[in-house]
């Protein structure tokens, strides 16, 4: 059961673009809520992003509101989120999850996580 990141990730300068993304496999990929959540050094996990499980529906923090999107195709079982605008404050270890509903995934109720990947913004 694994959700694991793939390509994407690294390093990018304020200002600049980067897209992660995450192949999923051992579980239902198209009846879970994806959500990206990401955690920086001495901080608590923050959600970033989530999608339904259609995609017709998604929810963003109001810190990357309006500068990342967060994407799927079930038909590949992967999520993406573009980020662009980076600032520096987007450091962190960014790790794809599942949930049933939003409401749990805003919960931190996650049933599957990824690995993780790192972004950093630096210049």
């Amino acid at each position: 059961l694994r959700c694991s990141c793939r390509r994407g990730g690294g390093l990018v300068q304020p200002g600049g673009s980067l897209r992660v993304s995450c192949a999923a496999s051992g579980f239902t990929f198209s009846d879970s809520y994806m959500s990206w959540v990401r955690q920086a050094p001495g901080k608590e996990r923050e959600f970033v992003a989530g999608i339904s499980w259609g995609g017709g529906s998604t929810y963003y923090a109001d810190s990357v509101k309006g500068r990342f999107t967060i994407s799927r195709d079930n038909a590949k079982q992967t999520v993406y989120l573009e980020m662009n605008s980076l600032k520096p404050e987007d450091t962190a270890v960014y790790y794809c999850a599942a949930a049933p509903t939003l409401g749990a995934a805003l919960k931190g109720g996650m049933d599957y996580w990824g690995k993780g990947t790192q972004v950093t913004v630096s210049s």
